[in-house]
């Protein structure tokens, strides 16, 4: 656990630590995130993939890992740097320590270094490539590090997406499933009640998204994001879901025009990516923003009422509000910069946010918007 490793950023900046998990060689984006706890959704969400994470809270690994909190099937993220490593984690559900976690992944970690001022250094000059290593020098690093692709020209969806379709098996309830809903589908008479299917096209699914459907009564299908607009509308869904993931939005012109074949046919909901998606389906284009919104403190405005929710977000790009056109308009925006946060349709049942309503970590204010979405869907 005492081998030195270092963090090598393109801009020549270094940060020296020790390793812990796998002792290779990995890089990636390097981002942060402002999330307190949540370190076990944050190694698994698939919108992390070809990154570094950098949670800001100093502390990481004092619970251990669980069984329950996986938001994936495996770790997602390249590379995690901390400012302290806990040796002795404590909890109750805990089954091995974020040590051994990174390491059955084969996955890299630096501990202590300065990760105060490495966020300060990101906010300030945007998020940047980066290489974690304890097997080579600075100068090797550095020189490695300018021979590889970009984030920006990765297409990650086609890594993290599932290769086949799948239907979500409910579970009883953990203890942070909040949920209590009217939702349980439809009345068709007699005493019958039809269960709303929903089909939700995995683009970086996170399991919380079915997870929070199957609470709330419906029937959740996974979808592959190869699945032409044909084979989604085969399944008959009563509405779809497109989810959250990485990349660059510019790369993915054939998953927009599926999006395109599926607008005007089921009522849709976008998270995050699918928000992205829905914009570009309808002509408006991306940005990239500098350092990103990655985090459990994010506040936006929902334009309708004037109410302000704390959100969790993980994005690097977003909606250019001047591009808007088809018929969207923006619903919510995010207070710190301004960003579209949130859209919706005046003439079709269409509604997306560029936050995760599905948490995981993060506050669960904005779970109200899957029972948004399946009012929509009943209508």
């Amino acid at each position: 656990m005492s081998k030195k490793a270092i963090l090598v950023l393109e801009d020549g900046s270094v940060y020296e630590g020790h390793s812990f998990g796998a002792r290779s060689t990995t890089y990636g984006e390097v981002v942060f995130d402002t999330s307190m706890t949540g370190y076990q959704e944050m190694l698994t969400d698939p919108s992390f993939a070809g990154q570094i994470l950098i949670p800001t809270y100093p502390l990481i690994g004092n619970y251990g890992i669980n069984e329950s909190d996986f938001e994936s099937s495996q770790i997602q993220v390249r590379g995690l740097a901390v400012r302290e490593y806990c040796l002795r984690p404590s909890h109750w559900q805990s089954t091995r320590t974020l040590h051994e976690f990174l390491l059955a992944y084969d996955i890299p970690g630096i501990n202590g270094i300065d990760t105060r001022a490495l966020t300060r250094h990101l906010r300030l000059q945007g998020a940047m490539m980066g290489m974690v290593t304890s097997e080579m020098t600075v100068e090797e690093a550095s020189e490695e590090l300018k021979t590889l692709p970009r984030y920006d020209v990765t297409d990650f969806v086609r890594q993290v997406s599932t290769e086949k379709a799948y239907e979500w098996q409910s579970r009883a309830p953990a203890a942070t499933d909040l949920i209590s809903s009217p939702f349980t589908g439809e009345d068709k008479g007699e005493g019958e009640t039809k269960q709303f299917h929903i089909a939700v096209i995995d683009y970086g699914l996170k399991y919380n998204i079915l997870r929070i459907l199957s609470q709330l009564g419906c029937r959740a299908t996974a979808i592959p994001w190869t699945a032409p607009a044909e084979d989604v509308l085969a399944l008959n869904p009563d509405g779809i879901v497109l989810s959250p993931g990485p990349s660059n939005p510019v790369l993915l012109d054939d998953i927009t025009d599926t999006v395109k074949e599926l607008i005007g046919r089921k009522p849709i909901m976008g998270v995050c990516l699918g928000h992205q998606l829905i914009g570009k389906a309808l002509g408006a284009k991306t940005f990239k923003l500098k350092f990103g919104h990655r985090g459990g403190n994010h506040p936006v405005r929902d334009l309708a009422t004037g109410r302000v929710y704390i959100t969790a977000q993980n994005h690097g790009y977003a909606l250019d509000a001047d591009t808007l056109k088809g018929g969207l308009e923006v619903s919510h925006i995010n207070l710190n910069d301004g960003t579209v946060e949130g859209l919706r349709h005046r003439d079709l049942p269409i509604l997306s946010i560029q936050y995760h309503s599905e948490a995981a970590p993060g506050p669960l204010d904005n779970m109200y918007l899957f029972e948004k979405f399946l009012e929509m869907v009943r209508d």
